[in-house]
C-alpha cells in the first residue's frame, strides 16, 4: 500500500506493480474488475493535484508502513472492532479466504510472494470456531 506509483497501475489489466513489498519482492497483484472504476476516479484525483503516489498524504508524499499501520487503527475504532488491523493482517485474511473458496495453491502463490506452495499452508489452518461449524453439519451423518 505504500509507495505505490500512480503509474504502477494498469487499469487496462486490472493489476498493479508492487516493487519491494513484503520480503522486500517485486510482484504483480491484481485488482478486482468491480473496484476499477473506483480506484481510477481516486487515481485521476491525485493525479490532478498533481501526486504521483496512489495513495500519499496531504504532504504529497507516500505512506509510510507506520502511518498505513495508523490509518487502519483508527477505521478499526470507527467500526467498532476490539482489535485493530494491520496490512499482514489483511494479506493473511486474503490468502485464508481464497484458500477457503478453494483456490488452489498454485494460483495464489505468484501473489503472495512465497518461495514455495509449502509456505501457503499457514492459510489452510482453520480455527476451531471454523471447522465447528462444519463438523456440526455433517456429524449427524456419521455411520455409528
Amino acid at each position: 500500500m505504500v509507495r505505490i506509483l500512480l503509474s504502477d497501475v494498469d487499469f487496462d489489466r486490472c493489476q498493479m506493480r508492487i516493487n519491494q513489498g513484503k520480503g522486500k519482492k517485486d510482484r504483480i497483484v491484481p485488482f478486482p474488475e468491480d473496484f476499477k472504476e473506483i480506484l481510477m476516479m481516486h487515481a485521476q484525483s491525485i493525479a490532478q493535484k498533481g501526486g504521483k503516489y496512489l495513495f500519499e498524504s496531504s504532504w504529497k508524499r507516500s505512506y509510510s508502513d507506520r502511518g498505513v499501520r495508523k490509518i487502519l487503527a483508527i477505521y478499526s475504532k470507527a467500526a467498532g472492532m476490539k482489535h485493530t488491523i494491520s496490512p499482514h493482517k489483511l494479506r493473511h485474511f486474503l490468502f485464508t479466504w481464497l484458500k477457503k473458496q478453494g483456490i488452489e495453491d498454485a494460483l495464489i502463490q505468484p501473489y503472495s510472494g512465497h518461495e514455495s506452495r509449502q509456505s501457503l499452508e499457514i492459510y489452510s489452518k482453520l480455527s476451531i470456531g471454523d471447522a465447528q461449524g462444519s463438523y456440526e453439519k455433517v456429524i449427524g451423518k456419521f455411520p455409528v
